[in-house]
C-alpha cells in the first residue's frame, strides 16, 4: 500500500510541473532605451500611434537613467513629430527640450542642424495657425542655415537647401512671397538629387504666389519624377489648375487626363500592394494557429498519458475495494457521457453559428447588390477618380438606398447628431460605400490629408470618440 501511496504521489508531482511549465512565461531582461526606440519606431510605422507614443516615452526615461544622450534626443525628437499632427504647441516644447539635451552632450553637427531646423518648422506652424509672429521661427531657422552653411565642406548640400527650403516656407506663410521666392531658387540651385523634387514644388508654389505662372509651369514640366506616381499625379494636377487660370482649356484637359490617369495606376498599385499584404498576413495567421493546435494536441495528450497512469495506479490500489471501485467507474461514465453531450452541444452551437454566417452572407451579398443596382452609385462607382458633382436629389437616393438596407442608419445619424452638416454625412456616406481616403480626395479634389483630417475633426467633434487608433469606419458602424 505504501508503494501504491509514493507513486500516486510521484504522478502528482507531475502533474504540478508539466502546470506548472506550461502556464509560467520565462521572464525577459530589461530592454534598453535604444531597443525601447527603435520598437517605437517599428510602431509607428505601422500607425499604432498610441503604442508608439508610450514607447518613445519609456525610451526617453529609459535612456536618461543609462545616461544615452544621443537615444534621448532623437526618442524626444521623434515624439515631437508624432505630436506635431495635433498638438503643435506640446511639439514645440518638445523639440526645444531634445535641442537641450543635445546641446548639454553634442555629438553631431548634422543633427544639430536637423534639431534647429525642426523648431523652427514648428514654430512656424505654431504662428501660422495662432496668426502669431513668426520671429522665434525665423530665429531658429536662420541659426540652422548658418550652421548648414558653416558645415558644407564636411556635411555637403543636404542641410544647406533644407535649411533653404524651411525659409522659403516660412516667409510664403508670411505671406512675403518675393523672400520666399528667393531662398527657393538658392535652394533649387543647390538642392541633390534626393532633395531636387521637393525643392522644386516649393519653388513653383513660390512662383504661383507671385503670380509667375509661366515659370511656375516651367518649374513642374522639368520635373523629373520617374516612378512615384503621387508626385506625377501633384504635377499634373498643378498643371491643370495653372492651364485654367489662364484659360487655356485644351491643355487643362490633357493635364486632367495625364493626372487621372497616373493617379488611377496609383490606385491600383496600392491594392495590389495592399492584397499582399493581407495574403501575407493571412498565411502567417494560418501557421500561427496551425503551431497553437499542435501545441494544445500534444499538451492534451500528455494530459491524456499522466491521467490514464493514474486510474492504473487507482484501480492496481483499490482492487480489492470492489464498491470504491464500482463507483469510481460509475463516475468515470458519468463523466465521459458529460464530456459526450459537450462535444454534441459544441458541434450543434458550431452548427448554429455556421448558418447565421451564411445567412449573414447571404444578407450582405442583397445588400451588395442593391446597392450596385443603384444608378447614382453606378455612377459615383464608375467616377471615383474623377472629380464629380452629384445632384441633391442624387445624395438623398443614395442615402435612402442606404437606409433602406442599413435598418435607418443615416435617418438615425441625423436624429442622434443634429449638429453633423450635410457635407459631414455625405462623407460618412462615402465611407459606408467603402471608398478609400484617395478616392474620396480624387472625387474632391482635394489631398488624402485633408480628407484624413476632416475624417478626424468628426470623429472628434461630432462622434466624440478621442481614440486616434479607432478608425472613422469603426467609429461609424459602432453608432
Amino acid at each position: 500500500m505504501q508503494s501504491v501511496i509514493k507513486v500516486l504521489l510521484l504522478v502528482v508531482m507531475v502533474l504540478c510541473l508539466t502546470c506548472h511549465d506550461g502556464s509560467e512565461q520565462p521572464t525577459g531582461k530589461l530592454l534598453s532605451a535604444q531597443e525601447q526606440y527603435e520598437l517605437a519606431l517599428a510602431a509607428l510605422d505601422k500607425d499604432s500611434v498610441r503604442q508608439g507614443e508610450t514607447l518613445l516615452r519609456q525610451a526617453i526615461t529609459q535612456a536618461e537613467q543609462e545616461s544615452d544622450f544621443h537615444t534621448r534626443y532623437l526618442a524626444e525628437l521623434r515624439l515631437a513629430e508624432s505630436l506635431s499632427w495635433g498638438n503643435t504647441a506640446a511639439a514645440l516644447e518638445l523639440a526645444k527640450q531634445a535641442l537641450a539635451t543635445y546641446e548639454r552632450h553634442p555629438d553631431s553637427e548634422r543633427n544639430h542642424i536637423i534639431l534647429l531646423d525642426y523648431i523652427g518648422t514648428y514654430a512656424s506652424q505654431l504662428a501660422f495657425n495662432e496668426d502669431g509672429s513668426f520671429d522665434e521661427a525665423l530665429a531658429y531657422t536662420r541659426l540652422a542655415y548658418e550652421l548648414a552653411l558653416a558645415s558644407r565642406d564636411s556635411l555637403g548640400t543636404e542641410q544647406v537647401c533644407q535649411t533653404l527650403t524651411s525659409l522659403a516656407n516660412i516667409y510664403w506663410a508670411m505671406d512675403d512671397f518675393k523672400t520666399a521666392l528667393r531662398y527657393a531658387r538658392q535652394a533649387e540651385a543647390c538642392a541633390p538629387e534626393e532633395l531636387l523634387l521637393g525643392t522644386q514644388q516649393v519653388l513653383a508654389r513660390c512662383l504661383v504666389s507671385c503670380d509667375s505662372l509661366s515659370a511656375a509651369e516651367a518649374v513642374y514640366r522639368r520635373m523629373q519624377p520617374g516612378d512615384d506616381l503621387q508626385t506625377t499625379y501633384i504635377i499634373q494636377s498643378n498643371l491643370a489648375k495653372l492651364a485654367m487660370r489662364r484659360s487655356d482649356t485644351e491643355a487643362a484637359e490633357a493635364a486632367i487626363d495625364s493626372a487621372f490617369q497616373n493617379a488611377e495606376e496609383l490606385y491600383y498599385q496600392a491594392l495590389r500592394q495592399k492584397d499582399d499584404y493581407y495574403q501575407t498576413a493571412l498565411q502567417q495567421e494560418r501557421e500561427n494557429e496551425r503551431l497553437h493546435y499542435r501545441a494544445v494536441l500534444q499538451r492534451r495528450m500528455l494530459w491524456g498519458g499522466l491521467l490514464l497512469a493514474l486510474v492504473l495506479v487507482a484501480a492496481a490500489a483499490f482492487v480489492v475495494r470492489s464498491r470504491l471501485r464500482q463507483r469510481a467507474l460509475l463516475h468515470e461514465q458519468e463523466m465521459q457521457r458529460h464530456q459526450h453531450e459537450l462535444q454534441l452541444h459544441q458541434q450543434e452551437a458550431e452548427a448554429q453559428r455556421e448558418q447565421l454566417r451564411q445567412r449573414d452572407g447571404a444578407i450582405e451579398f442583397l445588400k451588395n447588390f442593391i446597392l450596385e443596382r443603384s444608378a447614382v452609385i453606378q455612377k459615383l462607382d464608375a467616377s471615383s477618380e474623377r472629380h464629380i458633382t452629384l445632384l441633391q436629389r442624387e445624395w438623398a437616393e443614395i442615402e435612402r438606398t442606404l437606409d433602406a438596407i442599413d435598418n435607418d442608419r443615416f435617418a438615425r445619424l441625423r436624429q442622434r447628431f443634429p449638429e453633423l452638416k450635410e457635407e459631414d454625412l455625405q462623407l460618412c456616406i462615402l465611407t459606408r460605400l467603402r471608398l478609400t481616403n484617395r478616392a474620396i480626395g480624387n472625387i474632391y479634389g482635394v489631398s488624402i490629408s485633408a480628407v484624413q483630417h476632416r475624417k478626424l475633426r468628426i470623429k472628434k467633434d461630432i462622434f466624440h470618440e478621442e481614440d486616434p487608433d479607432i478608425p472613422f469606419e469603426q467609429v461609424l458602424n459602432t453608432l
